[in-house]
């Protein structure tokens, strides 16, 4: 899984190099697909972007949004070679759409890692850190631990489900 975050250049010709920790992870694909998402670009091994088009397949074929979806990620989508320097070129339109100009923040995002201008950057994270301030977002974080199968013992000091401790001893 891809992660953490770069802050890389970008050459004149519009090539970005690829984290060593990413290439590991790309091992012998050679290429990698790039989109536009959000305000950034996507960069999907072979794999994964085939995953994808199965997942956007397997949608109703009709929807209006799942149309619209699949349009814009595949028309923006570009097969892009990895060079024997370990940098991809960045088409020039998809560059211009993310706002990437010299300087990259190279982002790990689990099945795909993300290519943002640092202001792109800085400003995403501006806003998503409130989300975690948000309480009404109903998500537990960090995730509770996970409980044993079957019946709970109640621990010392606490009541069985159910008790009432107002309730009077039967006799």
């Amino acid at each position: 899984m891809f992660k953490g975050t770069y802050r890389l250049r970008i050459d004149a010709k519009g090539r970005v190099p690829i984290p060593a920790v990413f290439r590991r992870l790309l091992g012998d694909a050679g290429q990698v697909v790039v989109t536009q998402l959000d305000q950034c670009l996507a960069v999907y091994p072979p794999s994964e972007w085939a995953r994808l088009e199965g997942q956007l397949a397997a949608l109703p074929a009709f929807n209006k949004q799942v149309k619209a979806l699949t349009r814009l990620l595949a028309s923006r989508a570009a097969d892009c070679e990895i060079d024997v320097q370990g940098r991809v070129l960045l088409p020039p339109a998809l560059r211009a759409a993310a706002g990437l100009d010299r300087d990259a923040v190279v982002v790990g995002v689990l099945n795909r890692f993300e290519v943002w201008s640092p202001e792109g950057w800085e400003s995403f994270v501006r806003d998503s850190e409130r989300l975690l301030d948000d309480v009404s977002l109903d998500i537990q974080w960090p995730l509770p631990p996970a409980t044993p199968s079957g019946p709970v013992e109640p621990t010392p000091g606490t009541l069985p489900t159910g008790s009432d401790p107002q309730a009077k001893p039967n006799g």
